[in-house]
């Protein structure tokens, strides 16, 4: 077992500004660019943001739509991906929890 991070991090579907991504799409490119192999991202129909702000995913404007990234890896790769975030002036909720995690079976088999 590796002892390690999770980290959970709350966005929208919205663009980011600058970039001709969403914020989603930018979060998993630095999380790649920081060596962690495989993200979950989780759309949410609903929720409240850390400020009070009521989100959710209508038919015309998807850009609200609730999303939770979820990472876990090293700890040190999670202390990169979290500076460099911080450094973008994007705000983001995030929760970070200790865990264990290690990969079963084998990878030649498919989905593996």
């Amino acid at each position: 077992m590796t002892q390690g991070s999770q980290l959970t991090l709350y966005a929208t579907r919205q663009r980011r500004p600058g970039l001709h991504k969403t914020v989603v799409a930018w979060v998993l490119d630095e999380i790649d660019k920081a060596g962690i192999r495989g993200a979950t991202v989780t759309e949410v129909s609903e929720g409240i943001d850390p400020f009070g702000r009521y989100h959710s995913a209508r038919f015309f404007e998807l850009a609200d739509q609730p999303v939770a990234v979820t990472v876990i890896a090293a700890d040190a790769q999670i202390d990169a991906l979290l500076g460099t975030l911080k450094s973008s002036g994007v705000k983001l909720f995030f929760v970070r929890c200790p865990v264990e995690f290690a990969v079963l079976g084998d990878p030649d088999i498919a989905g593996g």
